[in-house]
């Protein structure tokens, strides 16, 4: 595994785990839809999130939950640059969790540091508009689209067929000239996946090789843990902790969360446990 992750104005040593701290500034995504879809609300929340040991800032303008309809480019862009402006300086990479190659562009000019793609860069124009830069890139496995991702996913071979396709994804970055130190690849928890399935690939998640990539994960309060625990979305924090250390054990390097603060001290505790000593 890369022990380098290039995040536009930042670089990353990976030989602990990353925390990547969620900000939705849309009225409809599954766990916190309209909380912070003010910007004033987004720049607050973030910053918490950053207190609290986030080390990049993950913001959706558009949301990709099963079922989910897709928004419009300008309005996309709406919810989003303000936020970035606000951002801009904070002192941590601001990643974009956008699949459109006209909106890629836009929060690139406006600052953000990394571009998370749920298509993994499948749209026409996408790789262009971010091969020539310096941001970091989040290639992420989905069966499907939002819209009927969930309507039966079938597999006949789970890890198989994620490494294909992430493998196949990340070459054809690397076929534009983009850095591999640039490359993060995302297996897609909740993505076109039954929860067997999700269950089946966390618990085989150290098995996805594909070449030196870190793999980034996110696992928080998704269906996944309700499936396993029973409980709604506001109440599944324990649940969550547990996938993300089930993760980083399995090789992740990278987190996204919503609850920082408490996967933060979860993280320390595995590492003074696994390393032998207290994190610094």
């Amino acid at each position: 595994m890369a022990n380098t992750f290039l995040c536009g104005r930042y670089e990353f040593d990976l030989e602990r785990p990353l925390v990547m701290g969620i900000v939705n500034v849309t009225p409809d995504s599954f766990s916190d839809g309209g909380q912070w879809a003010e910007a004033d609300a987004a720049i607050a929340h973030a910053q918490a999130l950053l207190r609290e040991g986030a080390h990049i800032l993950d913001i959706g303008g558009e949301s990709t939950r099963p079922g989910a309809e897709p928004v419009p480019a300008d309005q996309e862009l709406a919810r989003l640059l303000p936020v970035i402006e606000g951002l801009r300086d904070c002192g941590a990479p601001i990643s974009v969790d956008t699949s459109k190659p006209q909106v890629m562009k836009a929060v690139l000019d406006a600052g953000a540091d990394m571009i998370n793609d749920v298509y993994g860069f499948r749209e026409p124009g996408a790789i262009e508009a971010v091969a020539g830069t310096r941001c970091g890139l989040c290639v992420m496995h989905m069966k499907g689209e939002p819209r009927t991702m969930q309507v039966a996913p079938e597999y006949n071979d789970l890890l198989g067929e994620i490494g294909l396709f992430l493998g196949a994804r990340a070459q054809r970055l690397r076929g534009a000239w983009v850095d591999p130190r640039r490359i993060v690849l995302d297996p897609g928890f909740g993505f076109g996946k039954t929860p067997d399935q999700n269950f089946q690939l966390l618990r085989r998640l150290s098995s996805l090789r594909v070449s030196s990539y870190p793999l980034l994960v996110g696992v928080s309060r998704k269906s996944m843990i309700g499936h396993a625990t029973g409980k709604p979305v506001g109440e599944r924090l324990p649940g969550s902790i547990a996938a993300a250390l089930a993760c980083v054990a399995r090789g992740a390097s990278i987190v996204r969360v919503h609850d920082v603060a408490a996967t933060v001290d979860a993280l320390r505790v595995w590492q003074a446990v696994e390393q032998g000593a207290i994190p610094q």
